[in-house]
């Protein structure tokens, strides 16, 4: 009976059990799961605070997966180190689990720069995990001041979850827009005027010279007064346990297209790898909940015997402020077709033949349908790209096309 180890316990470890399975019904798999939590929906702890979803909708896979698949999870552990020869894994309280194959989805943790005086802060947050938000929940007081450092999609979405829940809230980043690593100057600032009319006031182009207890010196010169604090700088992908054993780590763990790493038995998925965006052919960290999805459910698969690739991957992300939804995907790059009014936008970005990537604010369309062309790679000359630049529809492939790829429908 082959064992298997999984050392994680989010959207790509679920795949992973889901694609072992998928071939291998007996094999024995255990889950390191460092959170004491079954597997829940991430993106959705912004919307925990706003009290629009509770705990048990949160649920990622219903409450009998584990049992139903067969699998041990050890929650509350740390794998702590790797023993590739012996092909062992040691937790944090000394027990090692020998294994076959092993799946580090480890995904990130928060990025703290240093910032002088930060230690004399009492009340401060990051917005990773349901934990954390449960915390920032019982912190915030209806008569607070909160300061949010990073103005990215963390950051905007914890400043969303506690509008309504603190007297005052400030997001102040180096950068100088909001959202800067997926939308430009722009698409940015027609989200900021949304988010400044809901009452979320930013302070960009500006970081923290010094924390002094619940005031932020800032570089240019500006002062600011909080009673709570929410760093959400950036994220880092978690690659030290492959990185001790010698592995191939650049910014993320360095996989094949089975998902496979440099060290015999050891594959890895989700956010802390890095692999080819076929929209740019740039190697990359994509840390989005579809391509740990599909690179969980690989791993999986060719941990078992399988022969399955993961060569599709994209950055994209679905992301909405009070109502104002904004999906991009790709890179922009090559030939702009553009569509705007005052509220809202949608940008397809084409080139050699291709479409390579979209940002679309405002906009009633189905994304799902451009998605697809950029991961899929379809020649444009192969559509009626006229009818789909002014709407995403079916009708634009051909009925051959169509039935090969929506079952024939219309």
């Amino acid at each position: 009976m082959k064992r298997y180890v999984i050392v994680g316990n989010g959207a790509a470890a679920a795949a992973c059990i889901e694609g072992i399975r998928s071939r291998d019904a007996e094999g024995e798999i255990t889950v390191v799961s460092e959170e004491e939590r079954e597997v829940y929906c991430r993106p959705l702890i912004s919307y925990y605070l706003q009290g629009k979803t509770d705990e048990e909708r949160m649920r990622y896979r219903d409450a009998d997966f584990y049992l139903r698949m067969g699998c041990r999870v050890l929650f509350g552990r740390r794998a702590v180190r790797l023993l590739s020869e012996d092909r062992e894994a040691e937790l944090d309280n000394g027990t090692r689990l020998p294994y076959d194959a092993l799946c580090l989805a480890t995904g990130s943790s928060p990025f703290v720069p240093p910032m002088e005086g930060l230690n004399t802060v009492p009340r401060r947050f990051s917005f990773m995990t349901l934990d954390d938000a449960m915390a920032l929940e019982k912190a915030v007081d209806p008569a607070f001041r909160v300061l949010i450092i990073g103005a990215g999609l963390i950051g905007l979405k914890c400043a969303e979850g506690l509008s309504g829940r603190a007297a005052e809230i400030t997001v102040c980043d180096l950068a100088d827009r909001v959202l800067s690593s997926i939308l430009d100057a722009e698409c940015a600032a027609m989200m900021q005027r949304h988010l400044e009319r809901h009452g979320i006031r930013f302070l960009l182009s500006d970081s923290v010279s010094l924390f002094d207890g619940g005031t932020a010196m800032m570089k240019s010169g500006a002062t600011v007064s909080f009673d709570v604090l929410v760093l959400a700088v950036g994220v880092r992908p978690n690659t030290s346990l492959l990185k001790e054993l010698g592995g191939d780590v650049g910014r993320g763990i360095r996989v094949g297209r089975h998902m496979e790493t440099s060290v015999p038995g050891i594959y890895a998925a989700g956010d802390c790898v890095e692999v080819e965006d076929v929209s740019s052919g740039q190697t990359k960290v994509m840390a989005i909940l579809p391509n740990a999805v599909m690179q969980g459910r690989t791993a999986g698969s060719c941990m078992s015997g399988g022969d399955e690739v993961f060569d599709r991957g994209i950055p994209m992300n679905s992301i909405g402020f009070f109502g104002l939804h904004a999906m991009t995907a790709g890179t922009y790059e090559g030939e702009l077709y553009e569509e705007k009014t005052e509220d809202s936008l949608k940008r397809l970005f084409t080139q050699d033949g291709l479409l390579k990537g979209f940002i679309l604010i405002g906009r009633e369309e189905r994304a799902g349908i451009y998605t697809s062309l950029i991961r899929e790679r379809t020649p444009l000359a192969s559509i009626d790209f006229e009818l789909m630049k002014k709407t995403a529809t079916t009708a634009a492939f051909s009925a051959d096309a169509r039935v090969k790829k929506f079952g024939g429908v219309v």
